[in-house]
């Protein structure tokens, strides 16, 4: 069974797993669950094998899969969605996620973890949801279901993560001096204050120029600090056009915006479109 959306794609058959290497899939975030025989692949200069109750978990701008073995009776079940909106989901994660950011560095290096019969029985059941929802077709809201679907998932993987990794001990080996230890202190900042959208503003919290901490989240990153800003803040402005009926004046109170106007031009030069005309479209 292969089924996919522009937003996500599920198999779990040979097939499947070959037609999302040969599609733009090849570089999405992926996640397969290995539940009989075994898969030898290509990684990050080493072969790996992913064996039965084994997970693997590629997150964006990893390596992507190369050559690949597959045991006779490999089974498997597999997830894979676009960059972009797995970025989503974990800028939903981060409110409540301190150690996001350690946790995508540390599956570029570990992205294979055996798994215990409960959190087998977590991925089967999402699974099945996610099935269940790209088979309904006539569903009005179903990507905005599948997207609600696939942050549990991912909260569940981070929950599981948690209890196999140390991410508090991993952080303070860290020096305080690294570009990585500033760039983690940049994200935990925009946590604890998504609504300051000057970049000077972060710069001058963390005691460094601006352009030092661009250079910085370029480097750890692929993208500027102002591109995080903005990405955090769009994340935020769909979510209220999209989840709630609060008039336009209340959103841009609720995100500290200095009015509705500069909301609105805020915007139309993210998304293209005005508020109102967001809201009413189909794409998140």
């Amino acid at each position: 069974m292969t089924l996919y959306t522009d937003s996500i794609f599920l198999t779990n058959e040979t097939e499947g797993f070959k037609q999302c290497r040969d599609t733009r899939w090849e570089i999405s975030t992926t996640v397969l669950l290995c539940t009989a025989g075994f898969i030898d692949v290509f990684y990050r200069g080493e072969m790996l094998r992913i064996g039965k109750d084994d997970i693997f978990i590629r997150v964006p701008n990893a390596t992507k899969l190369g050559p690949f073995e597959m045991s006779p009776d490999f089974r498997f079940m597999q997830i894979s969605i676009p960059i972009t909106l797995f970025e989503n989901l974990m800028y939903g994660n981060m409110r409540v996620e301190p150690n996001w950011w350690a946790k995508q560095e540390y599956l570029k290096l570990h992205p294979v973890f055996h798994l215990s019969a409960k959190s087998i029985e977590f991925c089967e059941v999402y699974f099945h949801l996610l099935t269940l929802q790209l088979q309904d077709k006539q569903s009005e809201y179903r990507k905005q279901i599948l997207m609600l679907i696939a942050r549990g998932a991912t909260m569940e993987l981070l929950n599981y993560m948690d209890k196999a990794v140390s991410f508090d001990d991993i952080m303070h080996r860290t020096s305080v001096n690294s570009s990585d230890y500033t760039f983690r202190a940049f994200t935990q900042l925009l946590r604890e204050f998504p609504h300051e959208r000057e970049v000077q503003w972060y710069a001058k919290k963390l005691d460094i120029t601006p352009k030092y901490l661009s250079e910085i989240c370029k480097e750890r990153s692929g993208k500027s600090a102002s591109e995080w800003i903005a990405d955090i803040t769009v994340a935020e402005l769909k979510h209220y056009l999209r989840e709630t009926t609060l008039p336009i004046r209340e959103v841009a109170k609720a995100m500290e915006f200095p009015n509705a106007s500069f909301f609105c031009q805020y915007t139309k030069k993210h998304t293209g479109m005005t508020p109102n005309h967001f809201r009413k479209t189909k794409e998140a």
